[in-house]
């Protein structure tokens, strides 16, 4: 999945709900919301059985806003797994103990990707509650994310990112492309080595250590957003060791970047619809009674900011873009609807943009700083981590890499058609086409060999009004995994339904506790989208 960039900071560093653009909260799961090629497997490699034969310790978490019956841990794994005698890293874990003898363990990846699991599964915790009656519930930092060896490309080459494809500055495509090479040195110098070996193919990896190290012969497993596609990549490399596996929030396994972004231009430009309509319901809304009109004044409102930045008490000018990011970020789910409508509120009324800034930065500043210790404290994860992250990532996964010339040519087109799929959100999405330019071509095996899979049946979970991640990735992703596949049609809105809808929530607690299965296309409504 894909999502913007930020280096706009909020007053405070916002909940994990929020914090993670692209791959946003779904009600109160708090939910937070790819390799460079294939490596050795299993334990056929007995450079590899040292990884696989090691023990965790558990202990209470330092953090003292963490709950205090989460666990936190480490695991070591190669670096690289075809030669791991070049180095190793550490992995951050935390889990919720069983509340009696636990048959096992649960892995969750709340999304991202860039999201951390460790503080995804801390404000979660209620949640998940329910899943401890059989299992002990861990998460986990992937490679390059929160503790787990964490990327940056550092404040100046993040802000150069973002300035080379915004706005205006893409009106030269070619400055374009030359800022874009630079910033891909300098996220490389920040990064360290992890960076070469970062993406879907090694996380799924690194999922079967922490499988064999947490004592399970199959891996029982949750993934949210883009974990969806890394429980797919791990089914994929590991058949044999799937166990129960329900993926929510599908992502999609084939569309190139370019087509994704125009999917999440176009989700979100319905899900703004939506809200707009739920908004002129009622006599507080800024924008009027009136879907119509109000959907010119939110493209009004967009333009004016950018041509008109509007300062603010952190230092910067709060533009039209990033409006765009804090209207997204508050359509993730309809429980967000009554605060973005308060941030609009406050910005259209009184010039306020409090509300809207907590909503588009994400708490996420760039610091220059570098982040390479084995596991590092929290309080030293450089803050434009999450946004390096998910770029490294969606590069690693992403083997498009057009030519300049090609690209050059193809951004006239693509400007139009992403200004036709939202007069909103369009430009805002077209920046994520280009940022893998400079970068080292990604792995192709998602694309060819994610595909008619022999493994047990897989629960997938697909919200018709999800914004990020289409209904239709569902279908095609079920379609090219096979068999295995069994769909649930969540028939309400937002991203991801666990958190949203009781029934969803239900269904996927049934398959992970009992084995019991829906039929696949059997549906949950509208009417269980209530919160939890």
């Amino acid at each position: 999945m894909l999502a913007k960039l930020s280096t706009r900071p909020p007053a405070r560093r916002p909940a994990v709900r929020s914090a993670f653009p692209g791959c946003a909260a779904a009600g109160a799961v708090g939910l937070v919301l790819l390799g460079a090629g294939l490596t050795a497997t299993g334990r056929s490699n007995a450079d590899l059985d040292r990884f696989y034969d090691q023990e965790i310790t558990w202990s209470a978490c330092e953090a003292m806003d963490l709950p205090k019956d989460l666990q936190c841990g480490s695991i070591t794994v190669p670096l690289d797994y075809a030669h791991p005698e070049k180095g190793t890293l550490e992995l951050a874990l935390a889990r919720y103990r069983a509340s009696d003898e636990p048959r096992g363990s649960v892995l969750l990846n709340f999304g991202g990707p860039g999201g951390s699991g460790v503080l995804g599964l801390a404000h979660g915790r209620k949640d998940f509650l329910g899943l401890t009656d059989d299992y002990d519930v861990v998460s986990f930092d992937p490679r390059g994310v929160g503790r787990s060896s964490p990327v940056s490309c550092g404040a100046d080459a993040t802000g150069q990112a973002l300035e080379a494809t915004d706005g205006e500055e893409m009106s030269d495509p070619r400055e374009t492309l030359r800022q874009l090479r630079e910033v891909a040195v300098e996220c490389a110098e920040h990064s360290g080595p992890v960076l070469d070996h970062i993406g879907t193919v090694n996380v799924a990896q690194d999922l079967d250590v922490m499988r064999q190290v947490l004592g399970d012969k199959k891996l029982n497993y949750l993934g949210f957003s883009y974990g969806t596609r890394l429980g797919a990549v791990y089914a994929a490399r590991f058949p044999d060791r799937v166990g129960r596996m329900a993926l929510d929030g599908v992502d999609t396994l084939t569309e190139p970047l370019a087509e994704q972004g125009l999917a999440s231009a176009r989700g979100q430009q319905r899900a703004l619809e939506n809200f707009l309509t739920w908004c002129t319901e009622e006599l507080s809304c800024p924008f009027g009674q009136d879907p119509r009109d109000a959907r010119v004044q939110v493209v009004d409102l967009v333009e004016s900011l950018d041509e008109n930045p509007v300062p603010t008490d952190f230092g910067y000018e709060f533009t039209g873009q990033d409006l765009a990011g804090a209207i997204g970020q508050g359509l993730y789910t309809q429980e967000m609807w009554p605060l973005l409508q308060r941030a609009l509120a406050q910005l259209m009324e009184d010039g306020d943009t409090s509300g809207v800034e907590a909503l588009a930065g994400g708490g996420m500043l760039p610091v220059p700083q570098r982040a390479d210790d084995p596991l590092v404290d929290e309080e030293d994860v450089p803050l434009d981590n999450l946004p390096a992250a998910l770029m490294a990532v969606n590069c690693a996964d992403d083997p498009d890499r057009p030519a300049a010339g090609r690209l050059t040519r193809d951004l006239a087109r693509l400007r139009t058609a992403y200004a036709e799929a939202s007069p909103v959100f369009g430009r805002y999405r077209l920046a994520q086409v280009v940022l893998c330019y400079g970068r080292p071509k990604g792995t192709d095996y998602i694309r060819k060999r994610v595909k008619d899979l022999d493994t047990p049946k897989m629960l997938l979970v697909g919200t018709r009004g999800d914004p990020a991640t289409p209904y239709r990735w569902t279908i095609e992703t079920a379609e090219r995994l096979g068999s295995s596949a069994v769909v649930l049609d969540n028939r309400g809105e937002g991203h991801t339904g666990y958190g949203s809808s009781e029934c969803v929530h239900r269904r996927i607690d049934d398959f992970l506790l009992y084995g019991s299965l829906p039929r696949s296309g059997s549906s949950c409504g509208a009417e269980d989208q209530d919160r939890l």
